[in-house]
């Protein structure tokens, strides 16, 4: 998929409130330090599109960019570090659900995990939620550059045993990434785009 536009719509808390269009969807979510605004800069190729920072927990809202006019990127609020209270992360979560249990628009979601590290209880605990919920979801594995081949291997195979032992009889679907590298960029576009045939050749 070539990106020929991508710009932002409009950034809110209330699922009601969302863009109305009835256009495919997909949401971008993980830990705050994950490097999902870098990540989203990368796949649109566009610098600062989505705002990126040293502090954990920037993105606070629900925001939505269009891309190519014809679907919607949503860049969620990063979860398990922010720098806010206990009441305004009770509030983030509240309308994250709500946006994952009514919003008939997203078509699939991508759960960010740094593929540096082993699995962590909050982004396993988050999966099992999505699954419980019946939330498509895709896996992308983030900062490859940091690591040999080798080495991204072996992370994504015990990653993905994890998820077998535990949750699933198959592992959701994933991608290797790397934002300053661009690795994983034409997969992932290829795979919503895919998607977005299949929704616009049903409707």
């Amino acid at each position: 998929m070539k990106i020929k536009s991508a710009h932002f719509v409009m950034s809110n808390s209330d699922v009601m409130k969302c863009p109305s269009e009835p256009i495919p969807e997909y949401a971008f979510i993980g830990r705050s330090n994950v490097g999902k605004s870098s990540l989203i800069n990368m796949l649109m190729d566009r610098k600062n599109l989505a705002k990126t920072s040293g502090r954990p927990g920037k993105t606070q809202l629900i925001n939505h960019f269009k891309v190519n006019d014809n679907w919607f990127l949503v860049d969620l609020p990063g979860y398990g570090y922010a720098r806010v209270s206990k009441k305004d992360k009770n509030t983030f979560q509240k309308y994250i659900t709500n946006y994952f249990q009514q919003r008939q628009q997203l078509l699939c979601s991508f759960v960010l995990v740094d593929i540096r590290h082993e699995p962590q209880k909050i982004d396993l605990e988050f999966m099992q939620w999505m699954g419980e919920n019946e939330i498509p979801f895709c896996i992308i594995f983030t900062k490859a550059d940091k690591l040999k081949p080798k080495v991204i291997e072996k992370n994504v195979s015990e990653y993905l045993k994890v998820l077998t032992d535990s949750m699933w009889e198959e592992a959701p679907q994933h991608f290797v990434t790397s934002s300053s590298k661009a690795i994983g960029r034409d997969e992932v576009l290829n795979f919503i785009n895919l998607i977005n045939e299949e929704f616009f050749k049903a409707g």
